[in-house]
């Protein structure tokens, strides 16, 4: 069973977060030949401040 993690700045609406879940299972799906009730598409959501790039906090 397929598990696909996924790290985003914090920011999108819950409609976007669902429609991006929904293409990755659909991708996993056809791509691996495994049934979408397999694919487990886990969603972390970074905090906007915890978040730095080259010793530079990202703004």
């Amino acid at each position: 069973m397929p598990f696909v993690h996924i790290e985003l700045v914090e920011g999108r609406t819950q409609e976007q977060l669902t429609k991006m879940m929904e293409d990755v299972t659909e991708a996993i799906s056809k791509n691996v030949g495994a049934p979408k009730e397999a694919v487990h598409v886990i969603i972390t959501e970074l905090a906007k401040d915890r978040l730095a790039q080259a010793g530079e906090w990202k703004k």
